[in-house]
């Protein structure tokens, strides 16, 4: 089939696609606790009613005990010559946070200035439009897909997929796959299609540093014992050097660099200075200043957050020494550093630099590991000619600095199989945020592309195909 005529029909459909979209986006599908599950299920039943009407054979809602309902739709009769397709989307949603700061109601999706407006439009319900509207086109074109696929929609992403890897490693009868679509990363910016290939993970310890047995009157006390607040502030501040990075000891050996194919693509990186500090709130001299050293402090340089510090109440506490204070640190983690260590490592720096005579109490928070992938295997070479033909420039290659611990689950419960990480989000779409939105142009090119995508592999398996 000649991909003007696919791309032709993508087009086509488009209005019909938003509108299904559309639908999909008024439910409120939050998965969080104290939202209504019937809503999370309701969501479940309307994903999998599309895949039905798009012509999908093989389609189930399954709801393990006391997790939200997965959607499983399956189209295996391209036949075991064929290359299988795991494609991934989620289907519940961030809250809708402060209902008052959105312009149209949540979840009642509206259009304007080419976005889809809605909770969830972007993130991630637009992945479910991709992996819907891209198959139907093949079998209106067609009737049949060139390959074989499995669709895959979680109940559960928003609040940490902790069921994922087991119904994976429990459902490998349905889920085994030679390579995943994960379709809920972003673009660097509109029109610009681009490949996550580096994801950083997050180590985070909750701390408490005790140094008296209740609060004393600072002008009775003060000079005679310790101020618990001064210990604690040295102790964060020698985590660090002036300049933000790490000062742990051993904490930076073992990182994965930089590829030469990753630093062309940041140098080409669309990046205005001023407008990212306008955009961050900041100074210009305090942000990167080009888009490679971007990319280096984002993508592959770890990151100390000092996320919470507190000792007393403010407004409440008086002239006092208080008897403890807590703190929440975190590093974002990238490829080439085990979690485990650098938990360990940044434990021991903290508790290296307590005075005799303190306690100190630690909890590990979080231990998700970073994650990055190798672009040689033929996959990615197949990717990146379906992305520059359906949004009509060469994709880049970037990395993305929040954590998602489930991609190392899938690729792991699968065996190893490579995982391209796309998206249809981008900078300005809001996602976790109000007025959360989804730039339509971006949907239509990524349908495109996965349909091109779903050709580039029709002929062969990519295993064979030169990288």
């Amino acid at each position: 089939m000649r991909q003007d005529e696919l791309f032709s029909h993508c087009r086509s459909q488009f209005p019909q696609t938003v509108r299904r979209l559309s639908e999909l986006v008024a439910i409120p599908s939050c998965s969080f606790p104290g939202f209504p599950r019937e809503e999370v299920e309701r969501s479940a039943q309307a994903t999998a009613k599309w895949f039905r009407e798009v012509g999908l054979p093989d389609v189930q809602v399954l709801a393990p005990a006391g997790v939200n309902p997965y959607v499983v739709a399956r189209d295996h009769r391209a036949g075991p010559g064929r290359s299988t397709l795991l494609l991934y989307a989620h289907h519940d949603v961030q809250p809708p946070m402060r209902e008052e700061l959105w312009t149209t109601p949540p979840f009642e999706p509206s259009e304007r200035d080419g976005r889809l407006f809605g909770r969830g439009s972007a993130d991630d319900k637009a992945g479910i439009a991709l992996h819907a509207a891209s198959i139907a086109a093949w079998y209106a074109l067609e009737g049949r897909l060139p390959v074989n696929v499995t669709v895959l929609v979680e109940g559960e992403e928003e609040v940490g997929s902790g069921h994922l890897e087991s119904f994976l490693r429990s459902r490998l009868d349905l889920l085994q796959a030679d390579g995943v679509v994960i379709a809920d990363l972003a673009n660097h910016d509109v029109g610009l299609p681009s490949l996550t290939i580096s994801l950083r993970g997050l180590v985070a310890v909750e701390l408490e540093l005790r140094a008296l047995e209740r609060p004393l009157h600072s002008g009775l006390w003060g000079g005679a014992v310790p101020d618990v607040v001064q210990v604690l502030c040295r102790i964060l501040s020698s985590l660090s050097h002036p300049d933000g990075t790490l000062a742990i000891p051993g904490i930076l050996d073992g990182i994965e660099p930089a590829t030469e194919r990753e630093l062309r693509d940041w140098k080409d990186l669309p990046y205005d200075r001023a407008e990212f500090a306008r955009v961050a709130g900041s100074d210009p001299a305090l942000v990167p200043t080009d888009s490679v050293d971007l990319g280096r402090r984002l993508w592959r340089t770890p990151a100390l957050a000092i996320n919470g510090i507190q000792a007393g109440t403010k407004g409440k506490t008086g002239n006092v020494l208080m008897d403890s204070a807590w703190s929440r640190v975190g590093i974002r983690i990238v490829p080439g550093m085990d979690p485990r260590r650098t938990m360990d490592l940044l434990k021991h720096s903290i508790q290296s630099r307590v005075p005799d005579g303190f306690s100190l109490h630690m909890s590990e928070e979080s231990l998700a590991p970073a994650w990055g992938t190798s672009t040689g295997h033929p996959l990615f070479a197949v990717a990146r000619r379906a992305l520059a033909a359906g949004y009509g420039k060469a994709p880049v290659e970037v990395g993305c600095g929040a954590s998602i611990p489930f991609v190392e689950s899938v690729t792991n419960a699968l065996g190893g199989v490579p995982a391209l990480l796309l998206g249809v989000e981008d900078p300005s779409c809001n996602a976790h945020s109000e007025n959360e939105s989804l730039h339509l142009g971006d949907l239509l090119s990524a349908i495109r592309s996965q349909a091109a995508l779903f050709g580039e592999l029709g002929d062969d398996t990519f295993a064979e195909r030169p990288a």
